[in-house]
């Protein structure tokens, strides 16, 4: 699979989980909870189909992806009915705070073990992913920083991302408004440059603050007017109405 490919696949699926989420009318910081983790698992599966020829991994950062793509896995194994026994051979989980912290372990093995490789910066990322998973904003919060101060470029603006999504969840409403204006004005493959600005959109839907929505959403809508982002803005255009 070649490098630019990878990227769109990347981007793709962000997207999609992005815009299919903007899309909900359930409670915003709950949804922004599941997709970072849908958009995350969705991003590392890719990953690790040509990891190898996309960072030039060293031997260390090799072993190191084993351990992600394992723990990646553990985020998403599905969870068994309450009252169900577990069964042999089948990996599940009672509950997803249960999940949450196997993959925890797992992540924080990649970090402690090999901090200096770019698959830590990955690993970082993902303990905030957990943490905010299961609604530890503080410490999804610290690692969302870490990982946006030390990864790359992508890694970074997903942890930008994320960390948006923890401050408007937690009214801090100018800190993720000034996080997804700096997605929009430097986009990447990992974060484009429509997905800063749905997520931008929905904050000043849901702060009261119709006019700026407004005029975010017809700013989507004409740059899109044939794909999925400008369907969906031009969906929310007629509920401001």
């Amino acid at each position: 699979m070649r490098s630019e490919t990878r990227h769109q696949l990347k981007q793709d699926a962000f997207s999609r989980a992005t815009i299919e989420a903007a899309g909900k009318t359930v409670h915003w910081s709950v949804e922004h909870r599941n997709v970072l983790v849908r958009v995350a698992i969705a991003l590392v599966v890719l990953m690790a189909l040509g990891f190898g020829a996309w960072y030039h991994l060293s031997t260390q950062d090799e072993k190191a992806s084993l351990v992600l793509t394992q723990a990646v896995r553990t985020l998403d194994t599905p969870l068994r009915a309450p009252g169900t026994p577990a069964q042999p051979d089948v990996p599940s989980f009672e509950t997803s705070k249960e999940r949450a912290e196997a993959a925890r372990k797992q992540f924080q093995s990649i970090v402690d073990d090999y901090p200096h490789t770019r698959t830590a910066d990955m690993a970082r990322y993902f303990l905030g992913v957990t943490a905010a998973g299961i609604g530890d904003n503080a410490t999804a919060e610290r690692w969302f920083k870490e990982a946006s101060s030390q990864g790359g470029a992508e890694v970074a603006s997903l942890a930008q991302f994320a960390l948006a999504s923890i401050y408007a969840e937690t009214s801090r409403t100018k800190d993720a408004v000034n996080i997804y204006q700096q997605l929009i004005a430097k986009p990447t493959n990992s974060v484009g440059k429509v997905t800063a600005q749905l997520q931008l959109a929905e904050v000043y839907q849901s702060n009261s603050q119709p006019l700026d929505a407004k005029r975010l959403y017809e700013e989507i809508k004409k740059a899109n007017a044939t794909n999925e982002a400008g369907s969906l803005a031009a969906q929310k255009l007629t509920e401001l109405k």
